[in-house]
């Protein structure tokens, strides 16, 4: 009877361990991916334009969130690489567009597809080959853009004309979610202004449905204008403030070839201060020159840590998805952008950098 009693005994005791440990995995399982990850995407200025107005472009990625259509979004299926979303100017009329990842930065719809070097004729009629096979809701009368103002060969193939760096920031499915209803139920018709509702402005406003009140216009140095790299900025300070965020820095290389090296950013004293633009202002008047060059001094040149963000193209492209704990080491991967440096540097997160981290890493330095 003892002996009964001991196995009935054992075998409850196992029971409740299969048990228990079938619940932790229930629990665990769920828990694994219950954060995905955006990034704000910081765009560097190229091509004429960009000497004029050398600030650059900003755009938000979602890993969860996809393109439905250009104008309509919805929650990814399983293997989908989620989209980008920004303002743009000549868009028929629309606000904002949505772009799968892999086509926004090389006009294709497979990684593997991405040529190593590209020539005008080839970007062009990749551009054109995705235009004509899914841009049939945004209208026939697209504008390609020129010089100075911009069209539909923004939406496509971007890698191509400049460096990329993107700024992860972990999000969750209720904040997702949350944006898909805001985005889709919301009037998108264009207001699009240079000065103060560019495409800094729009990237701040979906900040901000993520980190509600942490972004706002600045005085100094921008002149109450947002630009990508005051966003930026302020997303590293906020990191840096809340590490739970995971903030982590990816470069995603331009494709050579097709243009000269994209340039470093700048916000708007910086601009004013150290391009062509200063030798008129001291000109015109002194004292506002002088004024903005101490600007650009005292609050310009934000106090940065070098460091260098973990290289990203078509090859590896999928480290912008992952979590940070999965490219802890990604150079054992062996995995190597185009163009890029032989010997990369793993990405870097904030709450590995040390404690005189300050700012925006001045990663566009090396551009300069």
């Amino acid at each position: 009877m003892i002996d009964i009693a001991v196995l009935g005994v054992d075998a409850l005791i196992r029971g409740m361990r299969t048990i228990v440990l079938a619940l932790t995995v229930f629990a665990i399982v769920p828990c694994a991916r219950i954060h995905a990850q955006a990034a704000l995407l910081m765009a560097q200025p190229y091509g004429f334009f960009g000497a004029i107005n050398p600030t650059g472009h900003t755009a938000i990625y979602m890993e969860r969130v996809c393109a439905d259509t250009p104008t309509k979004l919805r929650r990814c299926q399983p293997g989908e690489l989620g989209a980008v979303i920004s303002r743009y100017q000549g868009i028929n009329g629309y606000d904002w567009i949505a772009m799968p990842l892999i086509p926004y930065l090389y006009s294709v719809e497979k990684a593997s597809d991405v040529p190593m070097h590209v020539d005008r004729k080839q970007v062009e009629r990749m551009r054109n080959r995705y235009r004509e096979t899914h841009f049939g809701s945004l209208g026939n009368n697209l504008q390609r853009g020129n010089l100075v103002h911009g069209g539909w060969t923004e939406l496509v193939g971007v890698a191509y004309e400049r460096s990329i760096y993107a700024f992860r920031f972990d999000t969750t499915p209720e904040q997702d979610d949350a944006l898909i209803a805001l985005m889709n139920a919301g009037p998108n018709h264009t207001h699009f202004n240079l000065f103060y509702n560019n495409c800094a402005d729009f990237a701040r406003g979906l900040l901000n449905s993520y980190f509600p009140g942490a972004f706002r216009r600045s005085i100094f140095p921008d002149a109450g204008m947002t630009t990508p790299k005051q966003i930026t900025c302020k997303l590293a300070r906020y990191a840096r403030k809340h590490p739970e965020t995971h903030l982590t820095v990816f470069e995603i290389t331009q494709i050579p070839g097709y243009r000269r090296r994209s340039r470093s950013n700048k916000n708007i004293a910086e601009s004013l201060t150290t391009t062509g633009y200063a030798v008129p202002l001291v000109l015109m008047n002194p004292y506002i020159a002088g004024g903005i060059f101490v600007d650009y001094l005292v609050r310009g040149r934000y106090h940065s840590r070098h460091w260098d963000p973990q290289l990203l193209g078509p090859d590896n492209l999928d480290t912008l998805t992952a979590s940070p704990d999965a490219v802890q080491n990604p150079r054992s991967a062996g995995m190597q952008a185009p163009g890029a440096v032989p010997g990369g540097a793993s990405a870097p997160t904030l709450e590995a950098a040390s404690g005189t981290y300050s700012g925006l890493p001045e990663i566009m330095a090396k551009h300069d």
